[in-house]
């Protein structure tokens, strides 16, 4: 029975030791032990272990390990790689990975870190996997779990930022409340900022809810000054593939997918949207997979002509999705067109009900033009860019989804448009060099304002084959 009280005990009390494997650091006492025997460790070594083991799972540059082990001195960098080499000899030679040219990364899972119950670390390490996989059913039982870890420890910033990553995905896709959820992501990131403004993960998946809500602009210069400040921080430039894309700067979001992927191969970002918008199908089917899966690759086999496998991806996911009205809507619309039911897909896109989420927009847009509905898909691509969302010009020229969009009057001034904003933009981002001084632009809502088809009517374009 003691036993038992004394286990209840240590997993309620808070931590003060970061636990991994068979070791604990405990950073007030200065003291790393094994087994809890006491490890002999050089008050360097010690201070590069923590700085390493607190920023578990991430890259920790050179530049800011030095800074942080040998603050306002001027050191060889031999004086690190002694360091590392020291540590590797205690906790195992795979414990610290060397990610070329830049820094380091503690690879053995965190158990437990100081300020934080032990309980509340385990809860929160099984949500995070469980939003990492992004099914709707995991991501309400992970919301759920976050919620339990922050009753416990409601300081702990990590959680509140993953619970506004969890809630924002759950605006999205989920058939419960949208604007609750929503609410409750952009409450709980403010939190987690509120606690700890420098938190990678919450700069990272604020991202997304600025993009959503006509904000790309802001995002693209919050995270430039974050990159500033962190050269080699694997979650911004994951932030900066969608906040990117958003401004129209294709080739650039995906050189940020590189860049985030050479620092942490392990890491999630959305560049198969940036992939599709390229018009490199195969390349978003490749990166798109491994998780929970909606849309986006059925619009791809279809785009390849696949019409047989968009489809049965489609009818599989539709009866047990659970999606929101908006997703159902894109879905439901792509199987009626690769069915060739197309007066029910302009059914479908005609009840839906009013959406803001500019990207899916877009692809709405794209559903019209392939039906030759070349009016309502103009007109929901000028609505798409006044949102925000600036549609790449290599996108509108070569989507062969928007072959009728582009035989209207309209199309060429929209697309000059879009062409002198996405110009604009990439000459702010360019301007100095690695890390340039971009700012954002107070008159881009008037100048992506459209002029209105000189011509009524519709001109049928043609329609690419899906090979249903």
């Amino acid at each position: 029975m003691a036993a038992q009280i004394n286990s209840k005990k240590n997993q309620t009390a808070r931590e003060t030791a970061f636990r991994f494997g068979e070791f604990q650091l405990y950073p007030a006492e200065r003291l790393l032990k094994r087994n809890d025997a006491p490890v002999p460790l050089t008050a360097k070594a010690l201070d590069t272990l923590h700085c390493l083991v607190s920023n578990a799972g991430r890259l920790v540059s050179k530049e800011a390990l030095m800074e942080t082990v040998w603050p306002g001195t001027f050191v060889a960098e031999a004086n690190l790689t002694n360091a590392i080499v020291s540590l590797r000899k205690i906790v195992g030679r795979d414990a610290i990975r060397t990610v070329s040219k830049y820094g380091y990364r503690f690879e053995l899972s965190v158990d437990g870190e100081p300020g934080v119950t032990r309980s509340s670390y385990e809860v929160f390490a099984r949500a995070k996997e469980l939003t990492s996989h992004r099914s709707l059913e995991g991501l309400m039982r992970a919301r759920d779990l976050y919620w339990l870890c922050l009753a416990e420890d409601p300081e702990f910033a990590p959680a509140w930022a993953w619970l506004g990553r969890t809630c924002a995905i759950l605006a999205k896709f989920s058939n419960k409340s949208g604007d609750t959820e929503m609410t409750l992501a952009h409450a709980a990131l403010r939190r987690a900022f509120t606690i700890d403004p420098e938190l990678a993960c919450a700069h990272q998946f604020y991202t997304t809810i600025q993009t959503d809500t006509g904000e790309a602009i802001q995002a693209l210069e919050r995270l430039r000054l974050r990159l500033s400040r962190h050269p080699a921080e694997p979650e911004t430039l994951a932030g900066l593939v969608q906040a990117l894309r958003f401004c129209g700067l294709l080739d650039e979001s995906v050189e940020a997918h590189r860049s985030a992927m050479e620092l942490d191969p392990a890491l999630v970002t959305s560049v198969a949207h940036t992939h599709f918008l390229r018009g490199e199908f195969q390349a978003t089917l490749e990166s798109y997979s491994g998780r929970a899966a909606f849309y986006l690759d059925a619009a791809a086999w279809a785009a390849l002509g696949h019409g047989d496998r968009a489809r049965t991806l489609l009818a599989q996911r539709l009866p047990n999705a659970g999606c929101s009205a908006m997703m159902t809507a894109a879905m439901s619309s792509l199987l009626a067109i690769v069915e060739e039911r197309f007066s029910d897909a302009v059914a479908i896109m005609e009840r839906r009900e009013t959406f803001e989420e500019p990207e899916l927009l877009f692809y709405f847009a794209r559903h019209y033009a392939y039906l030759d509905r070349a009016d309502e898909a103009l007109q929901m691509i000028r609505r798409v860019v006044d949102q925000g969302f600036v549609c790449a010009p290599e996108t509108l020229q070569d989507d062969p989804w928007l072959g009728s969009v582009r035989a209207r009057p309209g199309f060429a001034d929209l697309l000059r448009t879009v062409e002198d904003a996405v110009e604009h933009i990439r000459r702010k981002w360019r301007s100095g060099g690695k890390l340039p001084l971009f700012l954002a632009i107070p008159e881009l809502p008037q100048v992506l304002r459209s002029a209105e088809d000189d011509t009524p009517g519709e001109m049928p374009g043609s329609r690419p084959a899906i090979g249903v």
